[in-house]
């Protein structure tokens, strides 16, 4: 049995609040249709279930779904590091009731547990890796090295706000710019896809890091975008763009 379409799920999480756009939902939906019987995919942060309604419902029969998410009112958002302990609550009852409403959840394990505190629920190679946890650089590289290390060869890693969000890009630049075993495959706004199939030698990693330091330059346009959104200019990237701005993802 195979999974969704794409339109159906777009439009089941179509309302659902999150920060996935609908290109980024293609590449989530791309990278989880091509399991199969026997593979597993693991997210890291699920929020109200918006990601985990597209890799749950994207996937055939047979294929395992693991949701990490604390929902401790932590790392809840954009400038939602801390303090949100309130909304915590809340947020855990919205991701089962939004999964429960798209049919997903009893395909979905629930984890709700910090993902350095969850590895010993996880067993087995990850054919599919979604990463959008805490984006400060500590955490963030921590899920990338520890968590990619489970990645099978051939398998997918993504990794969201990454070339926007400062801690993820300085995590990618220090765990993937130069290694040895990812390669870039590309993006959707802030939705980098790796894959775990880079070739031997000095050529393709030499290849694989000027493609990523190619980035760098949108990495500078959006810390530029959320520099004047948080000193309130946001009126003047409105005129200037004569579109409405919003926050890098």
């Amino acid at each position: 049995m195979t999974g969704r379409t794409l339109d159906e799920l777009q439009t089941a999480v179509r309302d659902i609040e999150g920060w996935l756009s609908e290109d980024q939902v293609a590449r989530l939906y791309g990278a989880a249709a091509a399991t199969h019987a026997g593979q597993q995919v693991v997210e890291i942060g699920s929020f109200r279930g918006r990601s985990t309604i597209v890799l749950a419902g994207a996937v055939p029969e047979g294929v395992g779904i693991v949701a990490i998410d604390p929902h401790a009112g932590n790392d809840r958002g954009p400038q939602e590091i801390s303090g949100f302990e309130a909304q915590a609550a809340g947020d855990h009852e919205a991701f089962l009731a939004n999964l429960s409403a798209a049919g997903v959840a009893d395909r979905v394990r629930h984890i709700r547990a910090f993902s350095d505190q969850s590895h010993d629920d996880v067993s087995g190679p990850i054919a599919v890796l979604f990463i959008d946890g805490a984006h400060r650089y500590g955490p963030a590289r921590l899920d990338v090295r520890s968590w990619g290390a489970l990645v099978e060869p051939g398998g997918t890693m993504l990794i969201h706000d990454a070339f926007s969000s400062v801690g993820v890009t300085l995590a990618i630049v220090r765990e993937l710019a130069l290694g040895d075993r990812f390669r870039y495959v590309g993006r959707s706004r802030s939705l980098a896809e790796y894959r775990a199939d880079l070739g031997a030698g000095l050529a393709p990693r030499a290849a694989n890091s000027l493609r990523q330091v190619a980035q760098l330059p949108w990495f500078a346009k959006n810390l530029t975008v959320k520099v004047l959104l948080t000193v309130g200019l946001g009126g003047a990237i409105r005129r200037l763009t004569g579109r409405r701005p919003e926050w890098p993802f």
